[in-house]
C-alpha cells in the first residue's frame, strides 16, 4: 500500500518543545519496519515550529510572526537530522520537502511536486513533507498557504494517490463528545460519511505547540475520501497501531474512503 502518515507536534515533542525521544524513535522503527514489509510511506511531519522553540530556548509558541519563522527555520533542521540520523540506522534514506500552497494549487507546480514524490518512490526513499513555515503564514490568514498539516498530508495524500491516510494525534480518534470533558463520551470507530453532526463534535484549534484539532482532521477527512482513500485517526503515543491500522484492523476512528463506481 502507498500510506501517508501525519504527525503531529503534541506527539513528537513535550510541552516544553524538546523532542520527545523514546516516541520519536519508536515511530521510525515502525515505520521502518513497515517500509520492510514493502509498503510504500510517506511521513508528514509537524514540529518545526516546536522543536525551534525548544532549540532557542523561548518561553513558549511565539506570538509574532517572524519568531514563528525563525523558530521553524532552526526546528525544521533539527527534525530533518533526527529523521536522517534514525532512519539511517534501519537503513532507509529520507529526503525532505518543504511546500507553500501554490504548490499544490498551480498545476504545473503540483506536477512538479508529484513528479518529485513519484522518484523518490520508486527509488525506495521515505519523503518528509512539511511546509515551508519560514515562508509560509497562513495561520494568520495569508491565502497563499496551507496553513496546517492535516489538510497538507491530506492534500499529499490525494496527489501521490495514497490508499490510506494516517494522521497521529493526542487523541484515540473521534468522539461522540470531548472525552477530556464528557465521562460519557464514546469512540467512533467508522465514518462513511461526514455530517453536520459530526462537524458539530470538533474541539478547539490544538495544543500550545500544535495548530490542529479535530476540525482541521474532519476537513482533511473531506479530501481523503473524496479521492477515495481512507483515513484513519489515531494516537501517536502507541506508534506500533500502525501495524494494526496498515492491516485494515480496527484502531481509532476510520474515514472511509468513496470508491470509484460506489
Amino acid at each position: 500500500m502507498r500510506i501517508v502518515v501525519k504527525i503531529g507536534t503534541s506527539t513528537l515533542a513535550h510541552a516544553a518543545g524538546r523532542l520527545n525521544i523514546r516516541r520519536v524513535e519508536g515511530l521510525v522503527k515502525v515505520l521502518s519496519d513497515l517500509k520492510n514489509q514493502g509498503e510504500q510511506l510517506i511521513l508528514v511531519s509537524s514540529g518545526a515550529i516546536g522543536m525551534g522553540v525548544g532549540k532557542l530556548n523561548l518561553p513558549g509558541r511565539p506570538a509574532d510572526m517572524p519568531t514563528k519563522q525563525a523558530a521553524a527555520a532552526v526546528g525544521q533542521c533539527e527534525l530533518m537530522y533526527t529523521y536522517d540520523k534514525l532512519f539511517g540506522e534501519y537503513n532507509h534514506t529520507v529526503a525532505q520537502l518543504l511546500l507553500t500552497g501554490e504548490d499544490v494549487r498551480f498545476p504545473h507546480r503540483r506536477q512538479n511536486f508529484v513528479n518529485a514524490m513519484e522518484r523518490l518512490l520508486e527509488l525506495g526513499v521515505l519523503p518528509v513533507v512539511n511546509e515551508n513555515d519560514a515562508v509560509a503564514t497562513d495561520e494568520v490568514g495569508e491565502a497563499t498557504t496551507i496553513g496546517e498539516n492535516d489538510t497538507l498530508a491530506a492534500i499529499v495524500a490525494e496527489c501521490v494517490g495514497a490508499d490510506l491516510l494516517v494522521l497521529l494525534s493526542d487523541i484515540d480518534g473521534l468522539y461522540t463528545a470531548d472525552p477530556h470533558r464528557s465521562a460519557d463520551a464514546a469512540l467512533i470507530p467508522e465514518v462513511g460519511e461526514i455530517t453536520a453532526e459530526l462537524r458539530a463534535l470538533a474541539g478547539d484549534p490544538g495544543s500550545a505547540l500544535g495548530t490542529g484539532g479535530m476540525a482541521t482532521k474532519l476537513k482533511a477527512a473531506d479530501i481523503a475520501m473524496a479521492c477515495g482513500c481512507d483515513m484513519v485517526i489515531a494516537n501517536g503515543q502507541r506508534p506500533e497501531l500502525l501495524y494494526d491500522i496498515a492491516a485494515g484492523l480496527p484502531v481509532g476512528t476510520r474515514f472511509l474512503g468513496r470508491r470509484k463506481g460506489a
